[in-house]
């Protein structure tokens, strides 16, 4: 029965599968049964999607221009340490002592070949710099093949922007480095790729945004969300107002582990990470911050404090921020409140609060988001729009769950066509492999859909789809997903949440002044 066959070499049906199980007294009923409600989901299924104008098609592969015609891109990295890693990797050069252990079952092979040359690193940290003079030079492409380039190392990065060569600049540096790296890069004529947050403080945002608008050069702040499929569903179905009314976003973010609250200085046995400064330029990775002696503790968690971040703000919040963006298009909020403390740590290592809350009010939208981080509780509590008519939960997929006292779906609810315990609609319906992911810190990020998503029926990491647009609209013009424009917006809300917590103060945003007050 294993090919569908009888006897006579004729296939065997559905229907015939359930006639005759139904025959055999108990294992039949059974059969039956499960035969009748696999049927009946079904058919509520498209009942349900047909109703609301929804389909079930994953993201199509799509290329702006033919295969080999790209003209080459040259690009210069500033700062080479895990996110400048992962956005090497996200170019097309991944390290080979990586491929060799995960080259064969890893979503990297994928990727698409953009036709780009890493021409230039600069790091302070001479490690760093080794590993990424390796990476460019002989790292493995998605195709399998080692890229075979000749890279310059650089050890300041005004050096590298004096490349004539480089056509376009990625900044992965610590956060306080951002401003200043991309004002000199667009100044000296290069497309930046800047990771976020962009800025420290107001006055780095209006330089920043000044000087970018101005240049004709194309930006792309490293906010990958929009490339996400699931995200790209959720504003489809704002758009065509499935959940009714949404007065209400709640947001969460938890993690429980010292590397999850930027403890990172120790490696995985408890010793001291490598570093010294007789390999680190401290000086120069101080830069205009107040000087304080050597630490391999403060170099490798510098997010911790605020003289080099803006904490949990910019580094998790700043994410939300863009995703309801991405979604929902409300831009600045008119006001916003943090609260929270440094309740679970000793004070002594930390500015960084472990435990986080903001409002963010946008009144003139009728719309509260509420934003929640704990660095001590690792519950997964995710991220929810709520509507009058339904609820939808978003992260590496999407669900939608009818409110027992919708109006739009009243009489559904009632015929039993949808039910208010189960979601009505998920995408995509091949979820990604989120239990086959080892590490923590990865797990954490891919539920939250910030690793891979889905096209055309394969895992792609949406870094890559996030530099692969840079590049295309480098070569073909065109808008990135997170332009100077939305990039100014997000970081926005970051500085005032950011600013109310240090003030203790609720702040607002001014439109005419364009400050936060």
């Amino acid at each position: 029965m294993a090919d569908n066959k009888n006897k006579t070499g004729k296939k065997i049906s559905r229907r015939d599968v359930i006639k005759g199980l139904a025959t055999t007294p108990i294992l039949g009923v059974f059969a039956f049964n499960y035969w009748k409600e696999k049927a009946s989901r079904k058919i509520k299924h498209k009942v349900v999607n047909i109703n609301l104008g929804l389909d079930d098609k994953p993201l199509e592969k799509k290329r702006t221009v033919k295969a080999g015609s790209e003209k080459l891109v040259r690009i210069g990295i500033v700062g080479v340490g895990n996110r400048g890693t992962a956005l090497l990797k996200a170019a097309g050069f991944t390290d080979p002592e990586w491929w060799r252990v995960h080259g064969k079952t890893s979503s990297y092979r994928n990727n698409e070949l953009l036709n780009v040359e890493i021409a230039a690193v600069c790091d302070v940290f001479d490690l760093h710099a080794e590993k990424g003079l390796k990476i460019a030079s002989q790292g493995i492409q998605p195709n399998g093949e080692a890229a075979n380039n000749k890279v310059k190392r650089y050890k300041r990065y005004q050096d590298l922007l004096n490349d004539k060569t480089i056509d376009a600049v990625i900044v992965a540096t610590p956060d306080f480095h951002h401003a200043h790296i991309t004002i000199d890069a667009i100044k000296a004529g290069k497309h930046v790729y800047c990771e976020k947050t962009m800025v420290m403080n107001e006055k780095e945002l209006n330089e920043v945004y000044k000087t970018v608008k101005n240049s004709g050069l194309v930006f792309q702040l490293g906010h990958q969300l929009s490339k996400s499929a699931s995200y790209k569903k959720a504003r489809e179905i704002i758009q065509k107002n499935i959940l009714g009314k949404v007065t209400l976003v709640e947001v969460t973010t938890n993690r429980n582990t010292m590397h999850g609250a930027w403890y990172r200085h120790l490696d995985a046995n408890g010793n001291p990470k490598p570093g010294s400064l007789e390999t680190i330029d401290w000086e120069q990775w101080l830069g205009n911050t107040p000087k304080v002696p050597f630490s391999i503790d403060r170099y490798y968690g510098w997010a911790r404090y605020f003289s080099y971040d803006t904490g949990l703000a910019g580094q998790l919040l700043s994410h939300e921020v863009d995703g309801l963006n991405q979604i929902m298009g409300f831009g600045i909020p008119k006001s916003v409140v943090s609260s929270g403390g440094i309740y679970f740590y000793d004070p002594k290592t930390r500015d960084m609060p472990d435990t986080f809350q903001v409002v963010l009010e946008y009144p003139d939208r009728d719309f509260t988001m509420l934003y929640s981080a704990s660095l001590a509780n690792s519950r997964s509590r995710g991220r929810v729009f709520m509507g009058h008519d339904a609820s939808m939960e978003v992260g590496s997929s999407l669900k939608l769950f009818a409110d027992r006292n919708s109006t739009q779906y009243k009489d559904k609810i009632k015929n039993g066509i949808i039910s208010t315990t189960k979601p009505f609609y998920t995408f995509p319906k091949q979820a990604m492999d989120i239990d086959g992911i080892t590490s923590a810190t990865e797990k954490y990020y891919a539920e939250r859909g910030l690793i891979d998503t889905k096209i055309a029926g394969k895992n792609v990491d949406i870094t890559h789809l996030h530099m692969k647009e840079w590049i295309d609209v480098i070569r073909n013009g065109g808008t990135t997903g997170c332009n100077i424009d939305l990039a100014f917006e997000d970081t926005v809300a970051v500085l005032m949440a950011h600013k109310s917590y240090v003030e203790k103060r609720r702040v607002e945003w001014d439109p005419i002044k364009r400050k936060i007050i």
